[in-house]
Formats: structure tokens, sequence, C-alpha cells
């Protein structure tokens, strides 16, 4: 950033004590296997508990994601029956709920979306209004069985077309229609909850960060923007990026797109043997620099996963899927699982210390609030660099414009504010140490 000769900017930190941790963060754990791996004879023990949903509870876990699919006819699980048992336990354990909709009969991920088979043929008004009724039906009986969840996913790891096929992933994602669909989801979850209790945050997810903006700006464009959360899937055999670079993507589309940001699905190996004859999708083609394929380096890398999202402005993670334990149940894909090694617990069904990653010490963002004075020339102030490069509109207070946003204390950033775009970027830069405490930064522009 440039001197402007005429302007200056003074900078007055004004502490507030207010708690340092006084904003939500989910801990979360996806439990979309547990019910099936108990039919399976999985057993699981921690600190004297051996419910899984209350183990998770007891470890400081507070979010449940469970998916569900249409008409899954080649399993009986992850239907609507199961998924209810998991959010019915899931309360009872004193957990909140992400409800995750994959509109599909089948997997649906970062590679394909599949159609659920009643929905083939349709024109695409159809199909978004059987999705509509869909969503809603569902969610209006939950809500019937007091299981109303707290959150909810239209799509999963819909980086393609979502309600399409195998030829369609293989084209680029047609905008009118898929906007369509997703104004139909989440139409759905607003009208089914207009009257409810609970009012659920409605997240779209996205697998790996390199795929995240450019698909957001999209969706954006063509006019998807009723939603809370950006959900995000973050391995690292698939992802291109590094966990810096999942940092900075975090603070960009917090600020670019005004939501909040949840690391949605991760997961790390404590081993890289196996307990049956699957062999692992996760082992040494997916280790970081730092974090060990042992016990101890899965829940390092859970702690520095989480303290990385707080740190930039997202909030929270979700392990995905960490009861996804061997068992002598067949799947399509063999006997056992696929994922033991990466699961919270050893071949024996004890915790492993991963599982305590919500009880780590963590160095809690604080709320700051950025200001300017109210000149009433221009009509509007922009701040800028703070935020990871973006610059972002601040609001008119009474006789002020603010921005807030929640940064680590003590963390150093830089800021500078003016009224247009390209005067934030030739603005001089302005160093501040974030407070300990929430507090306000004062910006004033002097002649």
């Amino acid at each position: 950033m440039k001197h402007i000769p005429l302007t200056t900017l003074s900078l007055l930190a004004l502490l507030a004590g207010t708690s340092a941790s006084a904003r939500d963060y989910w801990f979360g754990a996806d439990l979309s296997y547990v019910n099936e791996m108990q039919d399976c004879g999985a057993r699981y023990s921690y600190a004297g508990e051996t419910d899984p949903y209350k183990i998770f509870a007891k470890s400081g876990h507070n979010l449940v994601r469970v998916r569900l699919w249409n008409n899954p006819t080649w399993t009986n699980y992850s239907n609507l029956a199961d998924a209810e048992k998991t959010l019915a336990a899931a309360r009872a354990s004193g957990q909140k709920v992400l409800l995750d909709f994959h509109y599909s009969d089948d997997w649906a991920d970062g590679e394909k979306q599949l159609a659920p088979a009643a929905w083939e043929g349709m024109s695409d008004q159809q199909q978004a209004d059987a999705l509509y009724r869909f969503t809603v039906d569902t969610l209006t009986y939950l809500e019937a069985k007091g299981l109303m969840p707290d959150m909810v996913q239209v799509g999963n790891e819909s980086n393609k077309e979502i309600v399409s096929s195998w030829e369609g992933a293989k084209l680029p994602i047609n905008w009118k229609r898929n906007a369509l669909l997703f104004q139909a989801g989440i139409k759905g979850v607003r009208d089914a909850s207009a009257k409810t209790a609970i009012k659920p945050q409605i997240m779209l997810h996205i697998a790996q960060p390199e795929n995240v903006e450019p698909w957001f700006a999209a969706a954006r464009e063509a006019g998807v923007t009723d939603y809370d959360v950006i959900g995000i899937s973050y391995y690292r055999k698939w992802s291109k990026y590094d966990t810096q670079q999942l940092a900075d993507t975090i603070q960009r589309v917090r600020h670019a797109f005004g939501k909040e940001v949840v690391v949605v699905e991760t997961a790390y190996a404590f081993t890289d043997g196996w307990n049956d004859e699957m062999g692992n999708l996760l082992g040494t083609d997916s280790i970081l620099p730092g974090y060990p394929i042992t016990p101890e380096g899965q829940a390092k890398y859970m702690h520095d996963l989480m303290q990385l999202v707080m740190d930039s402005g997202g909030n929270g993670v979700v392990y995905w899927e960490p009861a996804w334990v061997s068992t002598k149940c067949k799947t399509r894909w063999g006997t056992g699982s696929s994922w033991e090694n990466a699961a919270f617990f050893d071949f024996k069904g004890k915790a492993v210390p991963a599982i305590d990653w919500p009880k780590a010490s963590y160095v809690w963002p604080v709320e700051v609030t950025f200001t300017v004075a109210d000149s009433g020339q221009p009509a509007q102030y922009l701040a800028g660099d703070f935020t990871g490069g973006v610059i972002v509109a601040m609001t008119r207070d009474g006789g002020r414009f603010v921005y807030k946003a929640w940064l680590r204390p003590g963390s150093a950033i830089v800021a500078a504010v003016a009224g247009t775009e390209a005067a934030v970027g030739d603005a001089e830069a302005q160093g501040v140490t974030v407070p300990a405490a929430a507090g306000t930064v004062t910006l004033r522009t002097q002649p």
C-alpha cells in the first residue's frame, strides 16, 4: 500500500473486557457409520463410557453430522430411519446435529452427483420440485419427532452439478439449472422451519479448498446467496493445498462472502497398519510435515487444524468418520473398514488421544471492531488488508462506520480505510496488534 500525502491514519485501541471465547465453535464428528458398526459388533471405550454417542459428548464434541440418501436400496443405512436414530441419540447425548442431504441414492461427492433413481428423466423444474418436496417432507417428519436439526447441508461435496449423472460430471456446471436446484433445497429448509423453534443454519459444501472460491463466486453470480455456512472438505491426500493455503482460503472466503466457514470433513491416520483385508485409504501418501502417522501425530493434527481455523476466522471442524472401525461385516468394497487407521479408536476399540482434541488448549480469538468516523463523504467506507487482502465494506452505525472480525490475540495485522476500493489499495498501511480482549480499533482520517 502506498502513502497518500493528504491522508494519514491514526489508531486508537479501546479495550473492553469481554470473554475471549464468547463465540461458539463447532467440535464435530461425522457419525454416519456408527449404527451400522454397532450392528456389526463394534465396541468402543473411553473413560469408562461405551456408548459411542455419549463417548463423543464426554470427550467434548458438540456436533454430530449424519448423511442422508434418498432411497439407498443397496444398504439398510443412511436412509431416513437410520438418520433419525442417529439424530435422536446425538440429541440425547447433549450434542447438536448437522443433517447432510446428498440428494442421491448413493454417495454424492466431488467427483459425481448422481440423481436419485426416482428423479431420473424428469425436467429441470420437476427435479427442483422433487428436491424441494423431499427436503420439506424430511424436515417436517423430523420436527414432528422433536428432531429438527441445528444445521442442514443442501448437497454434499457439490463441486459438480447436483442431481446429475456420470456423464454430467464430465461437463461444466450449468449454473442456471444448478441454481434452480440449490434454491429449491434452500427454500425447502427455510419453509420447513418457518414456524419451528429451531431454525437450521444452511451449509453449502465443496471438496478441497482450492475449489471453494471459484465455486462460491459462480454460485453468487447465479443468485445463490441465501445460505449461512461455507463447508470445506480438507484431505491433504486429495488437495493441492497445504494447511497455510487452507488458512488463507478460509480467511478470504469468510470476508468475501460474509458467511461462517467450517472445515466439515477432515481426517488423519494414527497408524499405517490395518486390521482387516481392505488396507487403508489414508496412509503415508497423506502425511504432512510435522505430523507423523502416530496417535500423537493424529492428535497434534487435529489441535493445530482447529487453531488454524479459529485464527483464520472460521467456526469449527468436523472429523470424518472417527467411529468407522473394522468389523466382520462386508461392504461393497470388502470385509471391514478402509478407515480404521484414521478412526479415533485403536484396533481393540479403545479411544486414541485425538478424541480429546475438543478439550485441548486453544488461543481463543477475540472480536475486534474496526471503526471510522462518518464525515458524510463518501457515503460508504471500505477497509482492507487485515482480512488477508480482501477489501470489505464497513456498515454505518450511527455516526460511524464499523467492521467486525474475530482475530487471534497478539497477532500482527495491517489496516487501511478509504472511500473507494482503489483508494484502499493506495492508502498507507498501519500496523495493529490484536488486543488480548475484545475491543475497538478506531481508524481516523485526517487532512
